[in-house]
């Protein structure tokens, strides 16, 4: 799609939005264009959008994509544009609709506990609302203060306290759904949009979360409400080796406490990063060489036993508590990252301005030792090939209240302005390497951001099996021409008889 002024696409568009809602200035585009996953800035032009659209209601959403696939004009959701797979990142121009109007909150029901909310609202804005009336909306995620309620759909969002709360499927309880053609459809169970159980027919809620854009737009999404917690307990321990720091981590995750909302290990790697660079944190001295944090949400009296409890398993685990301060500190610094000015080393101890990537997988708990070491080789070899990159750690975080799997996930620095065709493709190479190590070891390629992006998404179809075929005539079902997200998941397969684009 070439753009140009007096187009009838785009003064179409504009009839359906108002004149202020279409923007076609290079700016616009190229705010719309990136994530923050380290991006290759060598060859920015190639992801921009023709357009961006910001549509206000449900209804213009549809408009806009029915013009779309009747003209057969690629289309790519943005929501905050925090994911780290390069979903909201168009690969072949089109039009980009922004949902940040999309930001009503339509309904708070108190006695049934849910909010129906359009699907540009922040979880933030939402909960400062909620706090209001004594409730919570749990979904937390490490960008929790910018990222918005449709790309945690479009992503099936992890939480933080999702051990205790559940993540974004869970949450989620059902949403107006914009398919390619235009048309909207509610998904979810019960015809009541609050029902948390059904069986009638094909759970289809799970079908249009975590596609990341390919199969259409989440408008107005209604979300599962708890009550506000009146008290949180966040210890932070150290430990001297990592074998006792996995050893006891495991132990507070089975330990079934029911206010457990997760609990996470940081190896030596990361714990070293943590010292040498990162501002945030409150650093510890050189014999501290792996930390487990938990945390636990509930009402005072559980929490306090609970703790109790927690505090007893690590103690005779040999971990050393660090305190109040820190443990409180550290764990209320947790979505400052997606902020904090970020720097990393050269191989010769140069301090660099670096970008953040973190390529993350579903491991079970038996599995994390071979895991890290395997993904420390990995990235040590990128290193060594390149000196743009720099190894940040890497953690592991429960994914559920019995500890049986965990979000694993190793942090890469990349210096972005000096990135070439070269090392970009060393970083794809080792990004198919993690995935490739994940699969070896029983695990999912991405537990959390998705694996749409170049390197680990050769390996989708691996992991699913005859599932992917499946993937694939769901989307020729459903988008016929192939203009959502086009060229994401390896989808362009669904369309043998056309070049991949719309």
């Amino acid at each position: 799609m070439t753009v140009t002024l007096g187009d009838p696409v785009v003064e179409e568009l504009r009839r359906i939005l108002g004149h202020d809602h279409v923007l076609t200035g290079k700016a616009d585009r190229l705010n719309r264009t990136r994530v923050p996953a380290p991006f290759p800035v060598h060859r920015w032009a190639e992801r921009m959008p023709d357009l961006i659209v910001m549509p206000g209601s449900t209804g213009e959403v549809a408009e806009v994509l029915r013009l779309a696939h009747a003209h057969r004009i690629p289309v790519v959701p943005r929501d905050g544009g925090t994911g780290l797979t390069d979903g909201a990142v168009p690969l072949r121009g089109g039009i980009v609709v922004d949902v940040k109007r999309l930001n009503q909150i339509k309904e708070i029901d108190l006695d049934n506990r849910t909010c129906t909310v359009g699907t540009g609202i922040n979880a933030l804005k939402l909960n400062e609302v909620l706090s209001r009336h004594g409730l919570l909306y749990p979904d937390d995620p490490a960008s929790y203060p910018c990222s918005l309620v449709g790309g945690r759909i479009g992503t099936s969002g992890w939480s933080l306290i999702g051990s205790r709360y559940g993540h974004t499927r869970d949450l989620v309880l059902s949403f107006d759904h914009v398919l390619p053609t235009g048309r909207v459809i509610h998904v979810g169970d019960g015809i009541g949009r609050k029902i948390t159980k059904s069986s009638s027919g094909y759970q289809l809620k799970h079908l249009f979360m975590g596609h990341q854009g390919t199969l259409g737009i989440a408008t107005e999404a209604t979300l599962k409400l708890f009550p506000k917690p009146e008290a949180e307990f966040s210890p932070f321990w150290a430990f001297d080796d990592y074998d006792s720091a996995y050893r006891t981590v495991g132990q507070l995750a089975r330990a079934g406490v029911a206010t457990f909302a997760g609990a996470v290990l940081f190896d030596e790697w990361k714990v070293a990063y943590l010292r040498r660079d990162d501002e945030a944190y409150i650093p510890q001295p050189a014999s501290v060489k792996a930390l487990v944090c938990a945390a636990l949400y509930g009402y005072e009296d559980e929490v306090r036993a609970g703790g109790s409890r927690l505090m007893r398993i690590a103690r005779s685990m040999g971990a050393r508590y660090l305190g109040d301060e820190i443990s409180q500190g550290d764990w209320a610094a947790r979505h400052d990252r997606y902020a904090t000015p970020l720097h990393g080393r050269t191989r010769s101890g140069q301090v660099v301005p670096m970008s953040w990537h973190c390529e993350d997988a579903s491991i079970n708990y038996t599995n994390l030792p071979a895991v890290r070491l395997a993904w420390h080789e990995i990235a040590d070899r990128l290193r060594r090939a390149s000196d743009v990159f720099d190894d940040w750690g890497m953690f592991a975080y429960t994914n559920g209240a019995t500890g049986a799997d965990y979000l694993t996930e190793i942090d890469i620095g990349i210096w972005e302005q000096r990135l070439d065709d070269a090392a970009w493709a060393a970083w794809v190479s080792a990004k198919r390497d993690l995935a490739a190590v994940a699969l070896a070891h029983g695990g999912s390629i991405s537990a959390c951001h998705g694996s749409c992006r170049e390197g680990e998404v050769d390996l989708v179809p691996e992991e699913l099996g005859g599932g992917f075929d499946v993937m694939l005539a769901i989307k020729r079902a459903l988008d016929p021409h192939n203009i959502m997200n086009p060229g994401k998941y390896l989808l362009d397969r669904a369309y043998p008889d056309q070049d991949g684009s719309p």
